[in-house]
């Protein structure tokens, strides 16, 4: 029997992970698998273990764990498939599949114009965008937001959309908005690349508070990403290209 694990990262902040749960549930609703279960690789419960093992104990021959995570970096290479690999050694009769993140996709680039169009009906022309990714030492990180704001340049047909980082990668937040402020652009687009609403989240509203007094210039703060409806179907894809692929983690 088939089972669905979502993996999420997990928060310190309730309504973060409540904000996971809630979309995971209605990812469930969308699939047909038998089995479906949520976890977090930190900060929150149920882990991975313990999902992992509700899974097993519901009658799981062949167990898909789906990271539910923006972009790809350690978490997705590394961590998770630690995690993992140590549950499974303890029931290796089990038929463990392992997805692939979110990633560069082009429905992102939809989520990240609706959110320029909850501020704005239309982008004015003097305007710059920052997207504002958590970042990591990963290189893989900044390889992959690079690409999806080159792809939202390319959607929105302005010259200047720079990505920056709030934390282990450059150019920073601070660099992003300094870069900003000399592109003389009246309008500054913030775009923030997270899942989530939390601590990183109001550290940038103050960042922006700071930075922004006696300035020139119009900042805007979108929304963060969220779990947007389009991000489920994203899931659903990989979730299907796995099926497909029949792609092993672990043999």
């Amino acid at each position: 029997m088939e089972a669905i694990l979502y993996i999420c990262h997990g928060s310190r902040v309730p309504e973060a992970c409540n904000q996971a749960i809630s979309f995971i549930k209605k990812c469930m609703n969308g699939n047909l698998a038998p089995i479906q279960e949520y976890c977090f690789l930190e900060l929150a419960t149920p882990t991975i273990e313990e999902a992992f093992k509700a899974c097993v104990q519901k009658g799981a021959t062949t167990i898909k764990a789906i990271p539910v995570l923006l972009l790809t970096a350690a978490h997705a290479k590394e961590d998770i498939p630690h995690e993992l690999k140590e549950v499974h050694n303890r029931y290796a009769h089990i038929k463990l599949q392992y997805g692939k993140p979110i990633g560069v996709h082009p429905k992102m680039v939809d989520i990240l114009i609706e959110r320029i169009h909850d501020q704005y009906e239309k982008i004015p022309k003097n305007s710059i965008v920052l997207l504002v990714g958590r970042g990591s030492s990963d290189p893989d990180v900044k390889r992959d937001l690079g690409e999806i704001s080159s792809l939202l340049k390319q959607r929105i047909g302005i010259e200047k959309v720079v990505d920056c980082y709030l934390i282990a990668a450059n150019p920073s937040f601070e660099e992003g908005l300094q870069i900003a402020e000399q592109s003389g652009c009246k309008n500054v687009f913030i775009i923030p690349y997270l899942l989530f609403t939390g601590i990183l989240m109001n550290s940038m509203k103050k960042t922006i508070r700071v930075f922004s007094e006696n300035k020139d210039q119009n900042y805007i703060l979108c929304q963060y990403l969220g779990y947007h409806a389009t991000i489920e179907s994203i899931l659903q894809e990989r979730i299907v290209e796995l099926t497909e692929e029949n792609e092993l983690c672990f043999p």
